[in-house]
């Protein structure tokens, strides 16, 4: 699992990732802003971090479901990654953007990843700029077309957009879903 927090008007922001047994690794990632030196904290460092400091561990098999199951076996029968589209019930994907009172933004990203992706790939959700961005304007978090969102540093392009264009949300995110998204996307097997 993947997880980010970023605070906009400071731009402090926090990543762990290659995670296996942590409940809710958002809560995780504050902690890393909060009790660590580090920006970017994974796998047996990021375990070793959580079991310091008492976050809520669950075997792996927590994270299992027969739908999950199924779908893994279908991406390996097919010989393909798969998109999760479906919408989570066990609360491993996690998406959250939000605006104080101050009107200041916030925004927070946890997945499971892809289905029978390899081992060891990080996707889109752990990386500042392409998954997630927050600043003064706005607070953007994006997953599931990873490689593409990558490439195109798709949430910090938005961010830029309303920055120095003056765009508003709606318009700059049809912009770059139409223009810039596809900019992203790869022609390699399996992408």
């Amino acid at each position: 699992m993947e997880a980010n927090i970023i605070d906009g008007p400071k731009r402090r922001c926090d990543v762990v990732f290659g995670l296996s047994t942590v409940k809710n690794p958002v809560s995780l990632t504050h902690l890393v802003m909060d009790k660590s030196p580090h920006f970017y904290l994974a796998f047996s460092s990021a375990e070793e971090f959580t079991k310091k400091q008492g976050v809520e561990l669950v075997d792996n098999e927590y994270f299992i479901t027969k739908k999950n199951v199924g779908m893994l076996k279908l991406a390996k029968e097919v010989n393909s990654i798969l998109f999760d589209y479906r919408i989570p019930t066990t609360g491993t994907w996690r998406q959250s953007v939000a605006v104080d009172k101050e009107g200041s933004y916030a925004a927070a990203t946890s997945t499971s990843g892809l289905m029978n992706k390899m081992t060891g790939m990080i996707d889109d959700s752990p990386l500042i700029g392409s998954g997630i961005y927050a600043c003064e304007l706005c607070g953007v978090s994006c997953t599931e077309e990873g490689e593409a969102v990558i490439r195109s540093t798709l949430v910090r392009e938005v961010a830029a957009m309303m920055e120095y264009k003056g765009l508003s949300l709606n318009e700059v995110v049809d912009f770059v879903i139409k223009n810039r998204l596809g900019e992203g996307r790869s022609t390699r097997a399996n992408e």
